[in-house]
C-alpha cells in the first residue's frame, strides 16, 4: 500500500507522519505481479528518464 503526504514550503511534517515514514523505510520492498523487480537494463532506463525529468523541471 502507498500512502502520500504533501508538506508545503515551510510546513513541518507531524510526529506521526515522521514515525510513519521510518517505520516503512525499515520494511522490504515486496515485488508482485502487477510491481515486478527491474533488470538492471530496465533500472538504468528509468534512473536516465527520473534524470532527464529533473532537468526539464529544473529549466521551467
Amino acid at each position: 500500500m502507498t500512502k502520500t503526504f504533501t508538506i508545503k514550503d515551510g510546513q513541518m511534517p507531524t510526529q506521526e507522519q515522521l514515525e510513519e515514514v521510518r517505520a516503512a523505510a525499515k520494511r522490504e520492498i515486496q515485488f508482485d505481479e502487477d510491481s515486478p523487480e527491474l533488470s538492471p537494463a530496465m533500472y538504468k532506463a528509468f534512473k536516465c528518464s527520473i534524470a532527464q525529468r529533473n532537468r526539464k523541471k529544473k529549466n521551467a
